[in-house]
């Protein structure tokens, strides 16, 4: 079953340039069967047509030679056009009818049985090759032709016409409809392909997106705490000269543009063509790094991880990811927003979710903040995209004391699986 499958779509599928029928088929055999095809019916038709013009229907034997000669000759450039084999076919049946007409009486009329079968085999040809106006055309002719000769010679009309006009009609009907499905599953394709290379290519911007948070994600932490540490020299390091102090507002001013610039620019990398980065993603894991380097920036942050979280089974990678992240945010929002402030993070697993709490109090020191605008650029929108992959929950706001708190609730499962 599926090797005629295969057959009949590669038959009906147009082939260009004048190609024969099944040109793009894979396999040899599958390629050579139009020719064999073709062969037989010019073996059989052409020496049985000549016998039966000389013979049954008395033409003298060259006419006979020649008739059947065109009829059965065209089938082999029918392989590669059709239409022009129709052109040198019909006109040679015309005047095969004329000349066979003296047998009427006796004989099939005025399609003597060879010539009937190589028309018929040529209605194939046309119909897996041309367009449906042309079918159309082609069948008028035949129709009109075989109409002339029920009114002019009914009395000699035997049948052969109905049958020549309702085969062939039937044969460029099916030709013409299997093409129109081809075409119909070949536009298909192209828009599944279509469809493909767009998914393909939301997702390539997906990914830069994604990197584009990352970036942002890393640098302006790590800028941040550039920046309150050239800032803050000055208020922790007594005695510094005055070259020096200038020294550290300069590192601070080129780190707050930085930061400025970073934004303007993180449309544009959202698209830009940049590759992933394939080193391991930090995790739970690497909180306690993570608050040591804000520790450095003078802001104290204490970690309690509860029990429950230990017991876990390895937290699948986006949790743990985006945990981190948050932390991340978190802390380098404290940084900018609140220098030397005392921030706590919390880490609890209960009822199959991670849950992050990071809170902080108002400033103590003297430094100025890094950021001045209120507004972290994309950093709240990091954190709820975030939360959003993971189809958890994020509550952010200022405290009471001044402070300000994010607390994340991660699902470690997803909805509706297992949680035992």
């Amino acid at each position: 079953m599926t090797t005629w499958t295969t057959l009949l779509r590669a038959l009906v599928d147009p082939v260009p340039d004048h190609r024969p029928p099944l040109a793009g088929a894979r396999r040899r055999w599958v390629r050579a069967l139009p020719f064999v095809a073709v062969l037989a019916m010019v073996g059989a038709l052409l020496p049985t047509g000549i016998d039966v013009l000389a013979r049954m229907y008395g033409l003298n034997g060259g006419l006979a030679v020649t008739l059947a000669l065109v009829q059965a000759g065209a089938l082999p450039l029918a392989l590669y056009r059709p239409l022009t084999a129709w052109q040198l076919m019909a006109p040679a049946a015309l005047v095969g009818a004329i000349a066979t007409h003296g047998s009427a009486a006796t004989q099939p009329w005025p399609w003597p049985p060879p010539s009937l079968l190589c028309y018929l085999f040529l209605m194939v040809f046309l119909a897996i090759r041309e367009r449906g106006r042309t079918l159309l055309a082609v069948w008028a002719v035949t129709f009109l032709g075989n109409s002339l000769s029920w009114t002019v010679f009914s009395a000699y009309f035997d049948g052969t016409s109905v049958v020549v006009t309702a085969l062939s009609a039937v044969i460029l009907l099916l030709g013409w409809s299997l093409r129109g499905r081809g075409e119909a599953r070949r536009l298909l394709a192209a828009q599944e392909q279509i469809s493909e290379t767009e998914r393909a290519r939301r997702t390539l911007l997906e990914e830069r997106a994604r990197i584009a948070r990352e970036l942002h994600d890393v640098v302006a932490h790590h800028m941040s705490v550039i920046a309150v540490q050239a800032d803050s020299a000055p208020y922790r390091i007594e005695g510094l000269p005055e070259p020096a102090v200038a020294e550290f507002g300069q590192i601070a001013d080129a780190a707050r543009g930085s930061l400025a610039e970073m934004r303007r620019l993180l449309g544009v990398l959202r698209a830009a063509d940049t590759e992933a980065d394939k080193t391991p993603q930090p995790g739970l894991a690497d909180l306690p790094k993570l608050l040591a380097t804000v520790a450095q920036a003078g802001v104290h942050a204490e970690l309690a991880v509860a029990d429950g979280v230990h017991r876990l089974d390895p937290v699948p990678e986006a949790v743990g990811l985006s945990a981190y992240r948050i932390v991340q945010e978190a802390l380098a929002n404290v940084v900018r927003h609140a220098p030397g402030a005392t921030a706590r993070v919390r880490v609890a697993a209960a009822d199959g979710s991670l849950t992050v709490d990071v809170d902080n109090g108002p400033a103590p020191g003297k430094a100025p903040a890094v950021e001045t605008s209120g507004s972290t650029g994309h950093g709240l929108t990091g954190m709820r995209e975030r939360v959003r992959l993971v189809a958890g929950t994020l509550d952010t706001g200022p405290t009471a004391d001044g402070g300000y708190r994010v607390a994340a609730v991660l699902p470690i499962t997803a909805p509706g699986e297992n949680t035992a």
